[in-house]
């Protein structure tokens, strides 16, 4: 997007050798050290600093709270260890700010992206009032009543920064309506609309529901290394009927009542016993926090019990792969005729809305939490992801479904789903400043 566009993209360097890359190149331009990029600058930030920004704070705390995740009654606790922590996450949404303050033109458009950068278009107000400035939330919000976990002057840090932007953007009418809540409740904030007034400034708040590329994702999904694992989970599973998942092992994923929405089903129907694969594909994510290495373990426990207690000689009732591999997510897609998406939180989840466009026979299974849901709801099979039963018996609906009703409701999910790419996703934008 940023190539076809024209854009300079600025990010924070991640690997030793993206470190090296930058130090090396004039201004850590990246572009202009000979690399086929587009125009991109790099940050390198310290990585004691970038690790307490992005995992203990961005990644353990912004995300816990949008995503409701904590276990309230044992976190969070703030103490001198996230004082220092918040001071890092300063530090790093100041880096950004200084490098887009050194690089944009006069009255030059700038987009922020996510949570991990909420500070970000204050800071870069504070130093460049003649940039035109939009920040972009991929995750949830969380309400008013949850959001206050924080400590209050965090609090208010996170919704000052993102209103130093003249277009907040969201995902979903509801974030933006919780965003715009805790501007209300916690800054006493004038909203009036969908604009936010504080301190004498005026923050317009879009609605940007992110979509997919359709055309070019099924081309990508015709390649041959797709075919030869189509052809391969084919050989493994026969012809039974496939219900898929395809995740990061994410907290907010919901995978493992997913997993015993999967037993639950088994459980309840015998006369599908051998006649239906579950594919689950956890992919790892974040590794580096515990939190996320024991829910990708509970997932393989889960995973196991299901095996010993439904495995026959003849019949893998349930394939768990943890092994990111894109190819193959793909062919899974392909062959699909139940997709289940069932998030406890979701700001959008694009698994929903790939899934239409690959198998536009297969039957939606998502959570009423998920952001797609906005979009995708009526033609879906909508659970509570929390009750594990209706997530059963959702399962069955999906499977038993008649053919034709399959074919009407994915060819209304895949227009959905196509309805805002990427392209058409980042232009809303760019034209709302």
């Amino acid at each position: 997007m940023a190539r076809e566009e024209g854009v300079l993209w600025v990010c924070a360097a991640l690997s030793d050798g993206d470190r090296s890359a930058v130090r090396l190149a004039p201004g850590g331009r990246l572009d202009h050290a000979g690399y086929d990029t587009g125009k991109l600058r790099m940050l390198d930030i310290p990585p004691a600093t970038f690790h307490r920004a992005y995992n203990a704070v961005a990644n353990s705390t912004l995300w816990f709270v949008n995503h409701l995740l904590y276990d309230i009654p044992n976190a969070p606790h703030f103490g001198s260890r996230f004082e220092k922590e918040w001071e890092s996450y300063r530090d790093y949404n100041g880096a950004f700010a200084l490098a887009l303050a050194e690089e944009a033109g006069h009255g030059a458009r700038v987009m922020v992206q996510d949570y991990h950068l909420t500070l970000t278009p204050a800071m870069l107000r504070a130093e460049r009032p003649d940039l035109r400035i939009a920040h972009f939330s991929h995750t949830p919000w969380a309400p008013p009543e949850y959001f206050s976990l924080l400590p209050d002057e965090v609090a208010r840090e996170v919704l000052e920064g993102i209103l130093g932007a003249d277009h907040a953007g969201f995902l979903t009418e509801r974030w933006a309506r919780a965003f715009m809540d805790c501007c209300e409740s916690l800054l006493n904030a004038k909203v009036s609309g969908r604009t936010v007034s504080h301190e004498g400034r005026i923050t317009r708040i879009g609605v940007h529901g992110l979509g997919v590329d359709g055309e070019k994702l099924w081309k990508r999904a015709c390649e041959p290394d797709v075919e030869s694992h189509m052809a391969a989970l084919r050989e493994q599973v026969g012809d039974r009927k496939l219900i898929v998942r395809i995740d990061r092992t994410e907290l907010s994923k919901n995978i493992v009542r997913g997993l015993l929405a999967y037993r639950e089903f088994l459980a309840a129907h015998p006369e599908w016993h051998g006649r239906v694969v579950h594919l689950a594909f956890a992919y790892p994510s974040r590794h580096d926090l515990p939190e996320y290495r024991e829910y990708t373990a509970a997932v393989q426990r889960c995973a196991k019990e299901i095996e010993d207690e439904y495995a026959t000689e003849d019949w893998d009732p349930l394939i768990l792969n943890v092994n990111d591999d894109y190819p193959r997510s793909l062919a899974a897609y392909r062959l699909a005729d139940v997709l289940l998406v069932n998030p406890i939180r979701d700001g959008m989840n694009l698994v929903a809305k790939e899934g239409p466009i690959l198998s536009p026979r297969c039957a939606l299974v998502l959570s009423r939490e998920a952001g797609a849901a906005a979009e995708l709801g009526a033609d879906a099979l909508v659970v509570n992801p929390y009750d594990v039963c209706e997530t059963a018996r959702a399962l069955h609906t999906g499977l038993e479904m008649p053919e034709e009703e399959r074919m009407r409701r994915g060819a209304r999910l895949k227009a959905a789903a196509t309805a805002l790419p990427p392209q058409r996703w980042l232009g809303e934008q760019l034209a709302s400043i």
